[in-house]
């Protein structure tokens, strides 16, 4: 879980840098996020 959240943070700077990178990096903290407490969390897609 600790490596995916520094993977899912780096990765989150990264794309944030560029414009049209910053929804794929908000949702790289979302996933950030939820890997450290991957129990007891429920995932919805919102469609």
């Amino acid at each position: 879980g600790l490596w995916a959240c520094l993977m899912h943070l780096f990765f989150g700077f990264l794309l944030c840098i560029t414009i049209i990178g910053i929804p794929w990096g908000k949702q790289h903290f979302k996933m950030a996020a939820l890997s450290l407490a991957p129990f007891g969390k429920d995932v919805e897609l919102g469609f």
